[in-house]
């Protein structure tokens, strides 16, 4: 008696409800080699030179009976899971957030998956954060890197998993890494307020032994004994205990130094505490002080006076990280290092006018 193809599938939907179906049973059905089945449905039917009908017919029973792959078992098959880990210090940060949107739709259309997760400077938190996704056979790591965690990056490299590290890097460990050129954009900013006229500059940054927050500290330090000024440097504490208190360090600190004529932040979350501050001590920008911040942010263009920065280049930073840690998946030579170091962009605004000389 004859079927129609419609009873058939609902046959056959009936059917998938009671018993998983695998690539074994698709192939059977359709009377088709099962190897064919599999670069169908893992999308290599093109580089096969299988027929369009072919691939019509196997893509329309597969999506017609709901079959899902195995990812484990494609996992085990391969050794690839097709997933990478995007390890950062803090997610919700408006510079990580981006460039983890970027890397995730370049992962995509390189067949990848993106796993992300914070670990708040934390290196208790990063060492299990690794182990954990050890264990779930990932192929790669992009990460931000804590102190303390050489030996584990080192274990990393030494078991063939790809890594690549970002904004900050271990200069002790022969790890590809992808950083943007802290000192010199420090030096050249540093150097655009002295030439506005600017003589007593602080700089505002964090207590942090990360490099690249050491590199802006040198930047800023070079530039000023370039030009014969003193530098003056306030360490804020890596947390802030509060909101409530947002700012209020650095309050202090410019009431100690009433000379401030211009101060240089190291991250836009410092600006954005300094701004609070100023407000409180009824400072004008750029009369009473000019303002620079490193990492531009939205909000320093919608601020008023608008607030000039140094601009990372979030875009080229994600594209040169998925490149990288790609070519890592790829190499038939795993983990050879590329150090990449990117140029930033002087963005000019408002608050830093060039004061007139008399």
């Amino acid at each position: 008696m004859a079927v129609d193809l419609h009873s058939f599938y609902g046959i056959i939907e009936v059917i998938m409800k009671k018993k998983k179906i695998s690539i074994k049973d698709i192939a059977k059905e359709l009377g088709v080699s099962i190897t064919t089945v599999s670069f169908i449905i893992n999308g290599k039917a093109k580089e096969k030179r299988i027929s369009d009908a072919m691939i019509k017919m196997v893509e329309d029973y597969v999506a017609k009976i709901g079959y899902r792959p195995n990812h484990l078992a494609q996992s085990l098959r391969s050794g690839k899971s097709k997933v990478i880990v995007f390890m950062v210090e803090d997610i919700s940060n408006s510079f990580f957030s981006t460039i983890a949107r970027l890397i995730e739709e370049k992962a995509f259309d390189n067949g990848y998956k993106i796993i992300y997760c914070s670990t708040e400077n934390e290196a208790k938190k990063a060492i299990e954060l690794i182990e954990t996704f050890k264990s779930r056979n990932v192929d790669g790591f992009i990460i931000t890197p804590t102190l303390g965690l050489e030996s584990q990056i080192k274990n990393l490299l030494s078991e063939n998993f790809g890594v690549i590290l970002f904004d900050r890097w271990i200069p002790s460990l022969d790890c590809s890494h992808v950083i943007v050129e802290n000192e010199k954009s420090c030096f050249e900013g540093t150097k655009h307020l002295i030439d506005n006229g600017c003589k007593r500059i602080a700089f505002i940054t964090l207590e942090s032994d990360q490099t690249q927050m050491k590199d802006r500290l040198l930047g800023y330090q070079r530039a000023m004994g370039s030009f014969g000024l003193d530098p003056l440097v306030f360490e804020e504490p890596f947390h802030t205990s509060s909101e409530e208190f947002m700012g209020d360090q650095i309050m202090d600190f410019l009431k100690i130094h009433e000379d401030v004529d211009a101060v240089f932040f190291a991250t836009n979350y410092l600006a954005f505490e300094g701004l609070h501050a100023f407000r409180k001590l009824d400072k004008r920008i750029p009369d009473d002080l000019q303002v620079l911040s490193f990492d531009d942010h939205f909000f320093f263009g919608l601020y008023q006076p608008s607030i000039s920065a140094i601009a990372q280049p979030i875009e080229l930073i994600a594209e040169t990280l998925m490149e990288g840690i790609l070519n890592q998946l790829n190499s038939k030579i795993p983990n050879q290092s590329t150090r990449v170091e990117l140029p930033n962009q002087l963005i000019q605004r408002k608050s830093t006018l060039k004061k007139h000389m008399d």
